[in-house]
């Protein structure tokens, strides 16, 4: 069973209860009654995007469970109190699993965790670890790098662009390896980025978009955004585009390029079924093409023979963990060393990027 709920019938219902309640406990669960599995996202749940990849991520877990689990879905929650309250809510109405999906909610939902031993939080994009608490975060990095490729091949202005959400290191690390990636097949392409600050926000990402093309850039990444709206705006001015997450193929049907797909349903189930046997620890969940998460789809037929054969081959070799597109040498975008030749950065500095590699023309915001 799946409830979608949103932020104002929510906030009614807790209204109702009384907020003073959902601070003063936990409920608990008979031992033949369905595990609650609640998850909160910050934008509609649509056809396409990040909220929608969590969603079908949880679909698995029904088939297997069926009416073993409860799932409700609360979408479009801003980060802040009012995601604070209706997280805390959802647990004291007895919910023991909790998927709390924006990097924003981290604080709220740690401090859950650690009132609530019984109840296990996954935490979207975040760095805190608990014993009931585990961050989660695709490696992006590695599909961007393999469009990258593709996006040189078929780029004839050398200038590459990206729409993205916010400058925090799981964004910043996709479009370092994108550059990365292009700066592989045309060392001197450039790459330009313009940050919205939004995780759902049409109008202003397809000015955005706009704004790239404008200057010259025939290949824009859609960079955590939630809606079609940059890659529709390409499809309008002939310009080839992808996104991250789930495909948005039928949205440009000429011009898209391909998706770095995410399939969260492997990490859940196995977390859920942790949760069920008592065996749940709390970790740093960073996965990808080699633990089924990360995927590349929907390749355009644009891209070049031979290209796809290289990228077919560094695909292969990032599988099997025999290239990482972060090996040096790497130049930052101020001329500073970011990895020596043959040095690869690990999970834990990629984690914590802050800096733009050489070719990204547009400084990060302050």
């Amino acid at each position: 069973m799946q409830n979608n709920l949103t932020r104002r019938t929510l906030m009614k219902s807790a209204a109702v209860a009384g907020l003073a309640t959902a601070f003063t406990g936990r409920s608990a669960f008979a031992a033949d009654e369905p595990l609650g599995i609640t998850l909160v996202v910050p934008s509609p749940i649509g056809d396409v995007g990040w909220g929608h990849a969590l969603a079908a991520g949880l679909d698995p877990i029904k088939a297997a469970y069926g009416d073993k689990v409860k799932v409700t879905v609360i979408e479009n929650i801003a980060e802040g109190p009012d995601a604070d309250r209706i997280m805390n809510k959802t647990v004291a109405d007895g919910n023991h699993f909790l998927i709390a999906g924006s990097f924003g909610y981290q604080n709220g939902a740690l401090q859950i965790a650690r009132r609530n031993p019984k109840v296990t939080v996954l935490h979207a994009s975040g760095f805190q670890v608990a014993p009931n608490f585990s961050p989660f975060a695709a490696k992006y990095f590695q599909g961007t790098y393999l469009l990258g490729m593709a996006a040189a091949s078929v780029s004839k202005t050398g200038k590459l662009g990206s729409v993205s959400a916010f400058a925090i290191p799981e964004l910043i690390t996709s479009i370092n390896a994108f550059t990365l990636g292009a700066q592989a097949v045309k060392p001197d392409i450039e790459v330009s980025v313009v940050w919205v600050n939004s995780w759902f926000d049409p109008a202003k990402e397809q000015e955005a978009a706009k704004a790239l093309i404008s200057q010259g850039c025939d290949v824009i990444f859609s960079n955590a955004q939630d809606t079609p709206s940059v890659i529709s705006a390409c499809e309008a001015a002939g310009v080839y585009a992808f996104n991250l997450n789930s495909s948005m193929k039928k949205y440009a049907p000429k011009t898209y390029l391909g998706c770095i797909s995410t399939d969260w349903s492997p990490f859940f189930k196995a977390s859920v079924d942790a949760h069920l046997t008592g065996t749940f620890k709390g970790t740093n969940a960073f996965l990808g093409v080699a633990d089924k998460v990360v995927e590349v789809v929907d390749w355009s037929p644009a891209i070049p023979a031979d290209t796809m054969a290289k990228i077919r081959q560094v695909e292969a070799k990032i599988g099997s963990g025999g290239f990482s597109p972060f090996t040096g040498p790497i130049v930052k975008a101020d001329g500073s060393e970011g990895a020596a030749s043959g040095v690869t950065l690990t999970d834990a500095q990629i984690v914590a990027m802050d800096w733009h590699v050489k070719g990204v023309k547009t400084p990060l915001p302050k």
